[in-house]
């Protein structure tokens, strides 16, 4: 329970027993004020006016003068009625003391809640497909993915992350057509440095990926294109011929790459499907629902028709016989209820395959599934015109974002600070640029389009990771400064020191973070987090920039770096939960 949701519980119920049976109100119907002049929590009285049969304030009057006669709740200090508004001061110095010594007490843990109940819940995210590019949508994926499995897992469920890759469509056809064509010169000369060890892993999966990109140029241009790709597709999935064994080596370049990239964003997965592992328990499942007229054939293909509950028809198998989404995917949802005992399998992939899951979950469904499927959609992502230009010439890749971000944080921290050694300048620039990158990702909703500019992301003025990281660093540099800080324990302070207006607003938003991680996990939405982070951000720096900490007489001092370490704590809580690491300094 945390600090806001006891005092609400003690208001609700001091407050429903001066109603008796007349009314009822609930915890949720109390509010803050948008101006903290009018109190810390607020009851406006408009629900109640209906069954009470009188005005909002007269209600508000009546149980002000009612409140009056009875002890107040412990940690209210006065109440006062302003319109159709009753309004609840705290007592600051009684909730300066909760709140930093639930800091100090938890770290880590603070903003943690219990809510999940342990509930199986698995997220699906970085769909990535071997022998694609990685371009900044999947990097919408993967930041989005990532931060909302911290969320549920702070919010008390067991969050499984699992990713799931696309190994063995039509597009790994296309790509080996045109890799190994007698007409692409660009692919013998990348041979030729293969065989002389000069290309990495990296290389070799984002070659992968510009081949992909050629080969759908090509096959407009070459008549047999079609034939040909449809072939080499049967091969792969009959697991035979040169085809297959090429599909083998190039497939290992794209999950190098793949492995590079968690490392670099530091993402971690409890588990990773490939499609090729459960394509063939796909087809036997396919063959047994259209003897059982589940699945009945179309103009030769093999479709569920799910018209009458108004979600159209869903292909799973071509008229040649080659397999589409899914054919694996039917298989794999049926493997994760299986293996994990799931209360809900959540899908992160974009915001045009939502009809798509929507038909597989009532599939699902018909075959006598009762645990949830949800898709989580996300918007698109695009650069400034002119900004960035892909090689590819039609997407720009993570690659080219991250070697652009990576340049820019190095220069940037390197003029800085011109005294730090090549490799303390590498490591911040690469915590600055990866931040940068993930919290661009999600300091939005997901339902809007993302508008990726590079130098608005690295700034450490505006609404960014470096901004935040800042703020830290620059805590922790006054902290530095205080010889015996970090002997001092927060819950000893005298809170009486931290009554002030500025104080006070701190500390009312430190208690509203586990609000936050809370609204985030109903919500689905790591963007609650950001704008938590950034307004807490943003108040601290107003009270470093008004109120003098370090020159303070000592008792006051001691109390405001106890303060400001709470801050440090629960910034640094919140950004782990969005997959961004703090900077010790900057």
């Amino acid at each position: 329970m945390d600090i806001f949701e006891k005092i609400k519980k003690d208001i609700v119920k001091q407050i429903n027993q001066i109603l008796g049976k007349k009314a009822v109100i609930k915890e949720a119907d109390l509010v803050f004020p948008p101006d903290s002049k009018m109190g810390d929590i607020s009851l406006p009285c408009f629900g109640l006016s209906k069954e009470l049969k009188k005005s909002p304030n007269d209600i508000a009057q009546m149980l002000l003068k009612e409140l009056s006669s009875v002890p107040k709740v412990s940690s209210v200090e006065s109440i006062v009625a302003a319109g159709p508004y009753l309004n609840f001061t705290l007592n600051k110095i009684n909730l300066t003391k909760k709140v930093l010594s639930e800091i100090e007490k938890k770290q880590q843990e603070f903003g943690k809640n219990n809510g999940g109940k342990k509930k199986r819940v698995m997220i699906e995210y970085s769909n990535g497909n071997t022998h694609k590019e990685y371009h900044i949508g999947h990097l919408r994926n993967i930041s989005y993915g990532d931060a909302v499995n911290h969320i549920l897992a702070a919010n008390g469920f067991e969050a499984i992350p699992v990713s799931y890759i696309n190994d063995f469509g039509i597009h790994v056809a296309k790509t080996l057509w045109w890799l190994y064509h007698k007409d692409n010169k660009t692919a013998k000369n990348f041979f030729e440095n293969l065989k002389k060890g000069s290309t990495t892993p990296g290389e070799k999966g984002r070659f992968l990926g510009q081949m992909y990109a050629e080969a759908t140029k090509q096959m407009e241009l070459k008549s047999q294109a079609k034939e040909e790709v449809g072939l080499i597709m049967k091969q792969v999935e009959t697991r035979k011929g040169e085809y297959y064994k090429l599909w083998k080596e190039t497939r290992k370049w794209s999950i190098e790459l793949f492995d590079q990239i968690y490392r670099e964003l530091k993402v971690r997965f409890r588990e990773t499907f490939y499609e090729n592992e459960v394509i063939e328990e796909g087809f036997k499942i396919v063959a047994d629902l259209y003897e059982k007229h589940i699945l009945v054939k179309s103009q030769g293909a093999v479709i569920a028709d799910l018209e009458k509950y108004n979600l159209g028809v869903l292909l799973f198998l071509r008229s040649d016989g080659t397999a589409l989404y899914p054919v694996a995917d039917l298989p794999l949802a049926m493997l994760k209820f299986k293996k994990y005992k799931l209360h809900k399998s959540i899908y992160v992939v974009d915001i045009r395959q939502g009809l798509y899951f929507e038909q597989l979950s009532k599939v699902m469904e018909l075959l006598g599934y009762k645990q949830e499927l949800m898709h989580l959609g996300y918007d698109f992502v695009k650069l400034p015109e002119g900004m960035m230009s892909s090689r590819t010439g039609n997407i720009v890749t993570y690659q080219e974002l991250s070697e652009k971000m990576l340049t820019n944080a190095k220069t940037e921290t390197r003029n800085k600070h011109e005294d730090w050694t090549e490799n303390k300048i590498d490591m911040v620039a690469k915590q600055i640029a990866y931040g940068a990158m993930k919290f661009e990702m999600i300091k939005v909703s997901r339902d809007k389009t993302i508008t990726f500019d590079i130098e608005k992301a690295l700034r450490f003025d505006g609404y960014t990771a470096a901004y935040l990281q800042y703020t830290c660093a620059r805590i922790n540099s006054i902290l530095r400064k205080d010889d015996v800080v970090e002997t001092r324990l927060i819950a000893s302070l005298q809170a009486k020191n931290l009554a002030e207006g500025k104080e006070h607003a701190l500390i009312m938003k430190l208690a509203k973070y586990s609000l936050a991680v809370e609204l985030a996990g109903q919500n689905y939405e790591p963007s609650e987090i950001a704008k938590y982070l950034f307004e807490l951000a943003q108040q601290f720096n107003d009270y470093y920039h008004d109120v003098p900490i370090l020159k303070a007489p000592e008792e006051i001092k001691s109390a405001r770096l106890g303060l400001i370490k709470a801050v440090k704590q629960v910034i640094a809580n919140g950004l782990v939960l969005l997959g961004i690491e703090t900077i010790e300094e900057m």
